[in-house]
């Protein structure tokens, strides 16, 4: 069972940049598709962006063009690059991993991205 911690949220004006990572243990991220997702107060959560074992990458169309998923599986850690932000990217933001057959969904306990002036 993989663990997940995320960091590296904070607030940051519009149009600025942040980068999150998600450290992860008990287990290598090469099992699972991994994926960020994001939660804005009195919405539901919702996906960020996704990328599997082989680097292929899913987006959110809100966040085309904008933000970049990675991954170090040597270093067992997850990346979101996120540039230029705005307001309505303030949320929680969690780290998940998905068991690629099964579907089991783990998750961290978030990081708070806050986009303000």
């Amino acid at each position: 069972q993989v663990q997940l911690v995320e960091s590296g949220g904070g607030l940051v004006q519009p149009g600025g940049s942040l980068r999150l990572s998600c450290a992860a243990s008990g287990s290598s991220i090469s099992f699972y598709l991994m994926g960020w997702y994001r939660q804005a107060p009195g919405k539901q959560r919702e996906l960020v962006a996704t990328i599997n074992n082989g680097g292929s990458t899913n987006y959110a169309d809100s966040v085309k063009g904008r933000f970049t998923i990675s991954r170090d599986n040597a270093k067992n850690t997850l990346y979101l690059q996120m540039n230029d932000l705005k307001p309505e990217d303030t949320a929680d933001y969690y780290c998940n991993a998905r068991t690629r057959y099964t579907f089991i969904d783990y998750w961290g306990k978030g990081t708070l991205v806050t986009v303000s002036s």
